[in-house]
C-alpha cells in the first residue's frame, strides 16, 4: 500500500492514448461543413419591453460597438516568438521535463530554438482554436435570434451577432498579418458546436454557447490579456473581453427564467448537457497535431499528461470552471433535482469555483470601449 505522500500515478491504457490522440488530431476537412438542424422559427408580435436586465443589456451593447479596422492598431509590428514566449510564461520546457529525461525520448536533443518553435506553434493552434469558436458563436447566435420567444433576447442577440462578426475578422487578421500559420478546428471543439447548433431546443443553444463556449473564452481571454504586453493583441482581446462579458450576461439572465419553469426531468437534461460540455472543452488541452507539426510521435506526450496532468493544465481547467460554476449555480442548475451536477463538479474537484464572481452582471466593470472613449476625451490615452 502507498503511503499517504506517495502519489499514485493513474493507469494509462495504449487505448487511451489512442482515443486522445485520434480526438484531438486536426484532419483538415471540406471548406464548408453542413450541420443539420430541425429548429421552429419563432415569430413573437408581443412588443412589450417587459424584461428590464435584458433591456439595460442590449443599450450597453449598442453603446459599446467598436470597428474592428480602425480602432486597432493594425501597423504595430508583433514579435511572435516574444508574444509566444509571454503567454506561455516560460514554462514550456518546464511542463515537459519528464518527456525530455526519458530514456529514448525525442526532446532530449531540444534546445532553446526547438522549445520556442513550439511555444509559436502552440499560440498558432490556441488562437486557431479561438477563430474557429468565435465562427461558432457567430452561427449560434443567429440561430438564437430565430429561435428565443422574447423580444427583448432578439434584439440583444442581433447585437451579438455583429460582435461574433468582428470577433471572427479580428482573430483572422491577427492570425494572418501577425502569426504564422492556421490550425483546422478542434474535434471536441467541433463536436460540441455540432451538437449546440443541431439541437432543437432553443435554450440549449443559449446555454452551450452563452453560458459554456462564452464563458471559456472570457476566462482564457483575461488569461492572455494579463501575461502579454503586446499593444495589438492586448487591445484586441482588451474590446473581446468586453463584449463577451456581455454575452455570458445575455446566457444567464436569459435562460433564469426559462429554467424557472422547467421540470426536474428537464433539468436533468440541461445539467447533464453542461457537464459534458465542459469535459469536453476541457479535453482540448492535448495538442497531438502541434507535435506532429514539430515531428514528434504524439504517444509519449499523451501518456505524460494523462499520468501526471501539468500545472499549466490545472490551471486551464481552473479558467474553465472558474465562469462555467458560478454561473451554473446562478442557473439553478447545480442543485436542481438531487444535486447531480454538484456531485459531477465536486468529483471534478472544481466546486470551490461555485462563488467566484458570476457573469450576470459584473459586465459594466469590462466596458473597455466606454473607458477609452473617456479618455480620449479628457486627452488621454487608452491603456
Amino acid at each position: 500500500m502507498p503511503t499517504h505522500t506517495e502519489r499514485v500515478r493513474p493507469t494509462v491504457t495504449d487505448e487511451a492514448i489512442d482515443a486522445v490522440i485520434a480526438a484531438g488530431r486536426t484532419e483538415r476537412e471540406d471548406v464548408v461543413r453542413a450541420v443539420q438542424s430541425s429548429t421552429d422559427v419563432a415569430f413573437t408580435w408581443d412588443y412589450e419591453r417587459n424584461r428590464i436586465p435584458l433591456a439595460k443589456l442590449y443599450e450597453k451593447a449598442k453603446h459599446s460597438q467598436w470597428n474592428g479596422t480602425s480602432d486597432l492598431p493594425w501597423s504595430t509590428p508583433v514579435d511572435q516568438e516574444a508574444v509566444a514566449g509571454q503567454v506561455d510564461g516560460g514554462t514550456t520546457a518546464h511542463r515537459f521535463t519528464a518527456l525530455a529525461q526519458a530514456d529514448g525520448s525525442p526532446l532530449k536533443s531540444w534546445g532553446t530554438r526547438e522549445w520556442t518553435r513550439f511555444a509559436v506553434e502552440s499560440q498558432n493552434s490556441t488562437l486557431s482554436q479561438i477563430l474557429h469558436g468565435e465562427q461558432g458563436a457567430l452561427v449560434c447566435t443567429a440561430k438564437i435570434v430565430e429561435t428565443v420567444p422574447w423580444i427583448d433576447a432578439k434584439y440583444y442577440a442581433a447585437t451579438q451577432v455583429m460582435d461574433e462578426a468582428r470577433h471572427v475578422e479580428v482573430f483572422s487578421r491577427y492570425l494572418d498579418e501577425k502569426l504564422s500559420g492556421h490550425y483546422p478546428i478542434n474535434p471536441h471543439l467541433q463536436a460540441l458546436l455540432d451538437d449546440i447548433i443541431g439541437d432543437p431546443r432553443w435554450d440549449i443553444t443559449y446555454l452551450g454557447m452563452q453560458v459554456m463556449v462564452e464563458g471559456l473564452a472570457l476566462a482564457v481571454f483575461g488569461s492572455i490579456h494579463q501575461m502579454t504586453t503586446e499593444p495589438l493583441l492586448k487591445k484586441l482581446l482588451r474590446y473581446v473581453m468586453a463584449d463577451e462579458a456581455r454575452h455570458v450576461a445575455f446566457g444567464v439572465l436569459g435562460l433564469q427564467e426559462y429554467y424557472a419553469q422547467l421540470s426536474a426531468p428537464e433539468l436533468r437534461e440541461r445539467q447533464e448537457f453542461a457537464y459534458e460540455a465542459a469535459l469536453r472543452l476541457r479535453r482540448r488541452w492535448f495538442q497531438p497535431d502541434v507535435w506532429e507539426r514539430m515531428g514528434v510521435d504524439p504517444r509519449p506526450v499523451v501518456r505524460i499528461m494523462l499520468e501526471s496532468p501539468p500545472r499549466a493544465e490545472q490551471v486551464f481547467a481552473g479558467m474553465l470552471f472558474s465562469k462555467i460554476v458560478p454561473n451554473c449555480r446562478k442557473l439553478g442548475l447545480l442543485d436542481a433535482g438531487d444535486g447531480w451536477l454538484r456531485a459531477r463538479f465536486t468529483e471534478l474537484g472544481v466546486i470551490g469555483y461555485e462563488h467566484a464572481v458570476d457573469t450576470g452582471e459584473d459586465y459594466d466593470t469590462f466596458d473597455e470601449v466606454a473607458k477609452d472613449r473617456a479618455r480620449s476625451s479628457a486627452g488621454a490615452q487608452p491603456r
